[in-house]
């Protein structure tokens, strides 16, 4: 993590200029008031609170907890559970001893039968959730005793322990309502250490401070979430007082920089950016014109130009200083290389300098989120790099509800990457029997070799086998290049100094909501 203290008051940056400053969620201004609350500007809503459909299923939630919750670094450590589990019968069973004394924000006790009731039911196929294939290897959970929750697995799974970070909800509550469509939903009820006290859809959420949190009552004791989806208006209005604290774009925080009494931090993410590239597709489906387009971009300029330095170049889905990272794929921009694999594949250049085969024009569009300027700027430079390959890319924005239904015929500029274990991240997005399980595997990727090697990393035990596969993986993505992969980006975020106990995690792509610095938001301690 990088903290920049910021020193003198900034001028307001050109590229927010001439945004008026907005009214704050509810209207009036929230911001800049009293240091045991806080009102901080994501980009971001869940699309629900319930960890049955996919909330906090990694563990970021302050409503909710897991058995295991993970720390700074990303290491397991206990949460609802007294300790990490015990493993026994090969890595076949995890066994899990509760915490006492714990209680759901609504006085009920937990129990065991409250984990038993929440896994049974984020595997039933009729809970329409798209992580369920996280939780593959439970062939049984069950309660042994009062305090003593057991893990049966299909087959060894090594890195089982890191999916227990998933949220425990309350039986007595789900289980008489539809997982689907129920109020918990929106009205959820945890053991977190915050109660979440009202939910302004596009809006706003707020929480308080949970008392009786077996954690220790926080001193932050009103939290506000501000849903502010354009990069540019989230800046003006931190800038007004408008918002204690935001999510922002490198380019966009460092325009705090010199701005007294607001601090910058920076977090080291698994966090892709990167265009999927639909193999049912005429254009982006042909092999060569996705190696074509790998070779083609220039990462380096991205990193320099887009994320000012803060974030690395992408040559497959695990940054390079992961330990699995597989050594010697890095690459750099090669357009002659680019324009060779075309010619050999029979893309010929046509007289306005797109390339053609058979008729087909080697033209497709590409779609980013509106209001996410990292993504557009990203998109922008991966057009222009195509472009002196002679591929035409059409960049539009769209909601993503516009998205969602076109994944499978147009390219979409997407974010990716989980902490913990590379199973997490290069399974849910590569594996062909996810190919559009809602967000993943969005461009319906399909390599033998991949799945073989996705399986036997998923259930193999030994280290060296678990490498080895992993290496495959990366090796073949250079070969068959479902998706150009282009950075791993740097999490950026301006707060006001008021508080101490401050940090940020190693971030997966997921961040804003639950993650950030204010991933440990219940440790804070205002200022005197």
């Amino acid at each position: 993590m990088t903290v920049r203290r910021i020193r003198r008051a900034a001028a307001t940056a050109a590229v927010i200029g001439g945004i008026a400053a907005c009214s704050a969620p509810g209207g009036g201004t929230e911001g800049g008031g009293a240091a045991d609350s806080v009102v901080i500007g994501v980009a971001n809503e869940p699309d629900t609170l319930s960890p049955l459909l996919g909330y906090g299923n990694s563990g970021a939630s302050k409503i909710f907890d897991g058995l295991l919750a993970r720390d700074a670094d990303q290491r397991l450590t206990p949460a609802l559970a007294t300790a990490l589990p015990e493993v026994g019968d090969d890595g076949r069973t995890y066994t899990f001893r509760l915490r006492e004394g714990v209680e759901f924000s609504d006085g009920e006790p937990l129990t065991v039968d409250d984990v038993v009731f929440t896994y049974r039911t984020a595997l039933d196929p009729k809970t329409n959730n798209t992580f369920r294939n996280e939780l593959d290897a439970i062939e049984e959970v069950r309660a042994d005793g009062d305090d003593t929750v057991v893990f049966t697995l299909k087959y060894p799974y090594a890195p089982f322990a890191g999916r227990t970070t998933l949220p425990i909800v309350p039986e007595h509550i789900v289980g008489g309502q539809d997982p689907n469509t129920g109020a918990f939903n929106t009205e959820p009820v945890g053991t977190g250490p915050y109660v979440l006290t009202g939910w302004t859809k596009g809006e706003k959420l707020t929480f308080e401070a949970n008392p009786d949190y077996w954690g220790g009552a926080p001193e932050v004791k009103k939290v506000t979430m501000a849903i502010v989806e354009d990069d540019d208006v989230r800046a003006t209005r931190l800038r007004s007082g408008d918002l204690d604290g935001a999510v922002l774009p490198p380019n966009l925080a460092a325009t705090f920089d010199d701005d007294e009494g607001k601090v910058r931090y920076d977090a080291k993410t698994y966090d892709f950016r990167a265009v999927t590239l639909p193999t049912g597709d005429e254009v982006t489906g042909d092999r060569a014109i996705r190696r074509a387009l790998d070779a083609a971009v220039d990462r380096e300029a991205m990193v320099e130009r887009i994320l000012y330095g803060a974030g690395r170049p992408a040559y497959g889905p695990l940054p390079t200083d992961d330990a699995w990272f597989a050594e010697g794929i890095e690459r750099e921009q090669d357009l002659a290389g680019a324009k060779d694999i075309l010619d050999r594949a029979g893309w010929k250049a046509g007289r306005d300098g797109v390339r053609a085969k058979d008729g087909q024009r080697a033209s497709f569009t590409l779609l980013y989120p509106a209001g996410d300027k990292l993504r557009q700027d990203h998109a922008l430079a991966y057009a222009s790099d195509a472009k002196k390959a002679g591929i035409e890319v059409k960049v539009e924005s769209a909601t993503w509800e516009v998205i969602q239904p076109r994944m499978g015929e147009d390219a979409v500029l997407a974010g990716g990457g989980s902490t913990g274990d590379p199973d997490f991240t290069l399974y849910r997005t590569l594996h062909s029997s996810l190919a559009g399980n809602g967000y993943n595997n969005m461009g319906r990727y399909d390599n033998p070799a991949v799945d073989e090697a996705l399986d036997t990393g998923r259930r193999s035990q030994d280290r060296a086998d678990r490498e080895a596969a992993y290496d495959t993986v990366q090796r073949e993505l250079v070969k068959d290049p479902g998706t150009t992969y282009l950075t791993h980006v740097d999490h950026s975020y301006v707060l006001a100094d008021r508080w101490n106990g401050l940090t940020t995690q190693l971030e997966p792509h997921e961040h804003g909501f639950a993650s950030g610095p204010w991933w440990n938001l219940e440790n804070w301690q205002p200022k005197k």
